[in-house]
């Protein structure tokens, strides 16, 4: 990490990832590249749909692939850039066809590194296999959810899944949120764990930098009126007055709470649930 002289008191304890160090130093591959219009956090309608977004300096978006559907076919890792749009770090693969695109890379992975997406690929960190043909103790992200979909499941820096079992077709992951869910045996993951992992070490130090990231101020219940917020009213600095937290509109919210929907599609899929609050802790 890199730290600062505290020459202002948000200077102090702010930190940043020494990139010049990570990064290969190329610039972006502008057949990859293309514009996205920032909705902060806007429906079609006009309406806030999403809190706390807006503003932020202007970003490109880089296609990443994630779709991995170039079977058999060897790949070299020419740079490692960084993607606005994602706290790990992304790769441009020259395939040896002469195509290129941009993967998230796996910790361990540099540049002239290669890997491959082979059902018989070797066991190593950026390779990728279905999950059948993964063992038991082996760390794997970009998991798909379901065979061909595409990886969806651990694409943050540094994290990582593990493969814990396998039983009647699902191979059985244990996810970072400590979740353990089903995944069909046909489904496809890659070996490792995401790179970047010291990215939530960062310190952000002031409130500016989080406004040039796109972050808008997020505003306590607590401090509210009543009318606002179930948590607020009340004279002077007071509790939230309830037994379990809420949300504005008075769901249930975090501190060791359940909030997963009670028929959602996937329950069939979760083995065991994740630990939350004080258990995780502990």
């Amino acid at each position: 990490m890199k730290s600062y002289r505290p020459t202002t008191k948000s200077r102090r304890f702010m930190t940043t990832l020494p990139y010049r160090e990570l990064l290969s130093g190329d610039a972006p591959h502008k057949p990859l590249m293309k514009n996205k219009k920032r909705q902060g956090g806007r429906n079609a309608f006009g309406r806030i749909t999403t809190r706390h977004q807006g503003g932020g300096h202007k970003r490109r978006l880089r296609d990443v692939d994630f779709s991995y559907d170039k079977k058999d076919i060897p790949a070299r890792i020419e740079t490692v850039e960084y993607d606005p749009f994602r706290s790990a770090f992304i790769g441009l693969a020259l395939y040896r066809d002469g195509e290129r695109r941009y993967v998230i890379l796996p910790k361990g992975v540099a540049v002239d590194d290669s890997f491959i997406v082979s059902e018989n690929a070797p066991l190593i960190p950026g390779n990728r296999l279905p999950l059948s043909k993964i063992p038991v103790g082996t760390l794997v992200y970009n998991i798909e959810l379901f065979p061909g979909a595409g990886a969806a499941l651990v694409r943050s820096a540094g994290s990582a899944a593990q493969v814990v079992a396998h039983d009647a077709g699902y191979a059985q992951l244990k996810l970072p949120s400590s979740e353990v869910r089903k995944v069909s045996d046909l489904a496809w993951a890659s070996i490792g764990a995401v790179g970047n992992e010291e990215y939530n070490l960062v310190v952000i130090g002031k409130a500016g930098r989080s406004r040039w990231m796109g972050v808008r101020p997020t505003v306590r219940g607590t401090v509210m009126n009543p009318v606002d917020h179930p948590h607020g009213g009340g004279e002077g600095k007071q509790g939230r007055g309830l037994k379990r937290a809420k949300t504005k509109w008075g769901k249930p919210s975090g501190k060791g709470q359940k909030t997963r929907t009670p028929k959602k599609y996937s329950n069939v899929f979760i083995v065991s649930r994740r630990k939350v609050g004080k258990k995780r802790r502990g």
